[in-house]
């Protein structure tokens, strides 16, 4: 019988800082920025944000590959996906998050990251730690970035909200069902259309996913656009574009804890 993750015993991974930048660790989650937070309509609000793949990961793949329990087992993480002129997921999802931390930091809040690099030299953090960063941090709300790999035809983006999973989502599932109901508006508000495919709607619902089910706080996943996709690709690659993603995304967590 499989127990609940509050009840199971989960093996740690043995994590070294940042600092050490040894390629054969993971990248610890930290526990703090540098910025100091500032007076504003977010103070004292705490924001995680998974920026998702680490750049490394395809250097590592025995370590990623290695199977972890978020409900199911599950590999450690993945590669992610890259346009088809070979800009990676990874450093979309970082560019966007930098720009996303300093919209929220300038709006009085707390951002604590996943990874704090986007380093080949690096990989992970597991899907698992990622799921419980939120928690660890104290955090109000987890967001965590990704870019899809769907067919060329699929574009738009789509906001992932965890589906039912006893004992792993039942604590989040109505508050990140209303998270997602604010960055789907936000970034619609920023010019964004949703995917053509999963529904045609923006949404997903998903009971498979680590990052979602080891939360214990109000957390969704949002593909911002088909990376294969010749003009989502085109977007993705614009700095003004990416700010466009950031300044749609912060008005979605902004409405959100003001709520």
């Amino acid at each position: 019988m499989l127990l609940p993750r509050r009840a199971a015993t989960a093996a740690v991974l043995c994590l070294l800082p940042l600092a050490a930048a040894v390629p054969a660790q993971a990248q610890r989650p930290p526990t703090h920025e540098t910025a100091l937070p500032i007076a504003g309509p977010l103070a004292g609000r705490v924001v995680a944000i998974d920026p998702g793949h680490q750049l490394g990961n395809s250097r590592h793949l025995a370590r990623i590959n290695r199977p972890v329990w978020v409900g199911l087992r599950k590999p450690c993480n993945t590669t992610g996906t890259a346009t088809n002129g070979g800009y990676p997921e990874a450093t979309f999802t970082w560019q966007v998050a930098t720009a996303l931390r300093a919209r929220l930091q300038a709006l009085g809040a707390t951002v604590r990251m996943t990874r704090t690099a986007n380093s080949t030299r690096l990989w992970g953090p597991c899907v698992d730690v990622r799921g419980r960063f939120g928690a660890r941090v104290h955090a109000d709300l987890e967001i965590s970035l990704h870019g899809d790999g769907a067919a060329a035809p699929t574009h738009g983006f789509f906001v992932i909200r965890p589906g039912l999973r006893r004992g792993y989502t039942d604590d989040i599932l109505r508050s990140s069902s209303t998270v997602a109901t604010y960055v789907h508006r936000g970034l619609l508000g920023a010019g964004f259309a949703v995917s053509t495919g999963y529904g045609g709607d923006g949404y997903d619902v998903r009971r498979d996913l680590g990052t979602l089910n080891m939360a214990d706080v109000p957390t969704v996943m949002v593909e911002l656009g088909n990376m294969r996709n010749a003009a989502d690709a085109r977007c993705m690659t614009s700095g003004r574009c990416r700010d466009r993603y950031a300044a749609g995304l912060a008005d979605g967590v902004h409405a959100y804890l003001v709520r």
